[in-house]
């Protein structure tokens, strides 16, 4: 339903060029929940703008549907409003001085192909019903909470029956626990509509949970996509790993591979873990995410995998407890249900499963 291909964009910034966006290809297919993740600036939000129409890129081509709306190769540039879209910023872009209704029957009101009256209303209440606004027709739009506004701004979005949804950031303004009410909300709302959606956040959780596809962006490109749980286990680069959740990063050096198997054998400042090959050289980094590292009774430290620690401290997250603990001149995290958590001087004994633990590229 979206294809991006070779899409190149700069900035000219004190007389200099600046790339925004170079060479992302992507293809979103039908009803599909896209998701761009990546730090402010990467080019992901500029990416969103360019199927839009609010920017225009440099070189490349974007195609909704079956239909090309930009090209620099044929000269094709199709204008938003001709696009078939429905877009969601991340202040809303409410009109204060409109009604709930008259927001939303905005852009019907202002498309060329003259919809009737009647057809307004009927698409109008359709589109409230949806997000649930349905009881506020006529309330002032400044009096709805950020909550209703940002089901307002969808609405609006929705209106028209886009082919495409777009989303900057729709969360962000939100407070933490009306945030997770919407991200289960925007979702279900997507799939039920079967809507195309593309989706721009630096908020990991919301990608994880929302997505069907994430695509990691940094500095303008696009250095890994998959399934939300593809990326999260199987990242290909130490930035992967600790732009999405967190994860233990170590300094090592392969010392004996066995790449047949997809083993290596990497030594740390702590000494020798066996892991999984990230396909790195031997000059690596060695990823373990802080709950896949465990505490044991059993075992003598050096054999598999297993060390021993002192415990700096600890942080009470409820759910969880956050120990932080020191393996030679070495610093690690783990997280652990809080019955299992140690208290902070304690010497005890970690193991790194070998499954959990990766090696990637140290350049990466």
């Amino acid at each position: 339903m979206i294809r991006i291909q070779n899409l190149r964009m700069s900035y000219r910034s004190g007389g200099e060029s600046v790339p925004a966006i170079q060479d992302v290809s992507l293809d979103i297919e039908p009803g599909q929940f896209y998701t761009l993740l990546g730090p402010s600036g990467c080019g992901k939000t500029t990416t969103l703008r360019c199927v839009a129409g609010l920017e225009e890129p440099d070189t490349g081509e974007i195609a909704v549907g079956d239909k090309v709306v930009y090209s620099s190769t044929q000269g094709t540039w199709v204008p938003p409003y001709r696009r078939n879209i429905g877009m969601v910023f991340q202040s809303y872009a409410i009109w204060p001085h409109m009604s709930v209704f008259e927001n939303v029957a905005f852009p019907l009101k202002n498309d060329r192909s003259r919809i009737s009256p009647d057809q307004v209303r009927k698409r109008v209440l359709d589109a409230l019903a949806l997000v649930k606004l349905d009881a506020y027709v006529d309330r002032p739009a400044p009096h709805l909470s950020g909550g209703q506004q940002q089901r307002l701004a969808l609405a609006r979005a929705l209106v028209g029956e886009p082919r495409v949804l777009l989303l900057d950031e729709p969360l962000s303004n939100l407070d933490a626990k009306l945030r997770e009410e919407m991200r289960v909300e925007l979702r279900e709302l997507a799939k039920r509509l079967n809507v195309t959606t593309l989706f721009v956040t630096h908020e990991q959780l919301e990608a994880l949970t929302m997505s069907d596809v994430v695509a990691v962006m940094k500095d303008g490109k696009i250095i890994q996509s998959g399934t939300p749980a593809e990326i999260y286990s199987q990242p290909r680069s130490a930035f992967v790993a600790k732009f999405i959740g967190r994860s233990n990063i170590i300094p090592g050096r392969v010392m004996e591979s066995s790449r047949s198997a997809g083993e290596v054998l990497v030594h740390t400042d702590f000494g020798r873990v066996r892991c999984r090959d990230g396909g790195g050289g031997d000059a690596v980094v060695l990823a373990v995410r802080p709950e896949d590292v465990e505490i044991v009774h059993t075992g003598e430290p050096g054999a598999d995998n297993i060390f021993e620690a002192r415990v700096e401290r600890s942080l009470f997250f409820g759910e969880c407890v956050e120990s932080f603990v020191r393996v030679g001149d070495v610093s690690l995290q783990l997280r652990l249900h809080p019955e299992e958590a140690p208290n902070g001087g304690d010497v005890i004994r970690i193991h790194l499963p070998q499954k959990r633990c990766l090696a990637l590229s140290a350049d990466s």
